[in-house]
């Protein structure tokens, strides 16, 4: 496997997952196929920042977004680092090297009128599968748990006693998640259907395809769309909007930004800031209420 070193070094000592891996060795491979043709260099552990530059360019003219285009070279900069950590260059060609520069990617998060179309006004069927979606839906706006995380939970990972969820994040960081009366009161309703599908005895995921193997990625897209379609009209219906949501919704209630961020799972506080654009309008909105100079 080309770049083997390198794929274990951010398996076993980063932790990233495996998806993760195998983007940084696509975008190296891709790197390296170009470094090949254009420059007859069959590594790129020496190549220099000329000819990184080139690929850049390549890639821009081909009408890759500038986004796209940072995230290949990071995978480049994660690979130099590594090379410069076992001592096999001294200095990365990427040193001087800045980003490109991207728009701000801003994304509208569900309104609390959205969010209760489809919690309360939404037609969900009295089945398995109904069940199953709502609580799905229910988790993502009450937890603001990923897509990845919410595939991956476990049977074991429901604590009854204290009503807590455990998730299993990025880097393999756990943390655990307080769940809801209401939300708790339909986890249960959902296992006890659960147990009614083919196989779930034998399976330890908790949500399940209704042929009782482990639900996937396109299957959740499709059920946040399907049912959010009915209530909204924003282009972006997706998991990640709905963490968006919960994030933006605590704060416009006044929670506190590391409290959010814990909950999240987010490593610095950095990563939270991004939701915060919206709670700030409705921060001035309540101000330019509330604020008794702002009447005159």
């Amino acid at each position: 496997m080309p770049f083997k070193a390198f794929s274990d070094y951010l398996q076993i000592e980063k932790n990233y997952s495996h998806h993760t891996v195998n983007a940084y060795v696509n975008d190296l491979s891709e790197f390296s196929e170009f470094t090949l043709n254009e420059y007859d260099q069959k590594s790129i552990d020496n190549v220099n920042y000329s000819q990184i530059r080139s690929w850049i360019v390549l890639l821009s003219e081909a009408n890759i977004a500038n986004r796209s285009i940072n995230r290949k070279i990071s995978s480049l900069k994660a690979y130099y680092r590594f090379l410069l950590k076992t001592e096999r260059i001294k200095t990365s060609p990427l040193a001087k090297h800045r980003a490109l520069k991207t728009s701000k990617k801003i994304e509208v998060p569900f309104s609390q009128e959205e969010m209760s179309v489809v919690l309360n006004d939404c037609f969900f069927e009295d089945t398995f599968e109904g069940v199953r979606d709502y609580l799905i839906i229910e988790l993502f706006y009450s937890t603001g748990i990923r897509r990845s995380e919410l595939i991956n939970i476990k049977l074991k990972d429901i604590d009854d006693d204290n009503m807590t969820l455990r998730v299993l994040g990025k880097r393999n960081k756990e943390r655990v998640i307080p769940l809801l009366k209401s939300v708790h009161s339909n986890l249960l309703e959902y296992l006890l259907r659960r147990k009614e599908v083919p196989g779930s005895a034998k399976n330890e995921y908790l949500f399940l395809t209704k042929k009782g193997v482990k639900i996937y990625e396109t299957l959740v897209y499709r059920i946040i769309n399907e049912y959010f379609s009915k209530a909204s009209t924003k282009v972006k219906k997706s998991p990640h909007i709905l963490r968006h949501t919960f994030a933006t919704h605590l704060l416009n209630q006044g929670a506190n930004l590391n409290a959010v961020k814990e909950l999240l799972g987010h490593s610095s506080l950095a990563s939270t800031q991004v939701y915060t654009h919206s709670s700030i309008s409705e921060l001035k909105k309540v101000y330019g209420e509330s604020h008794p100079r702002s009447k005159k």
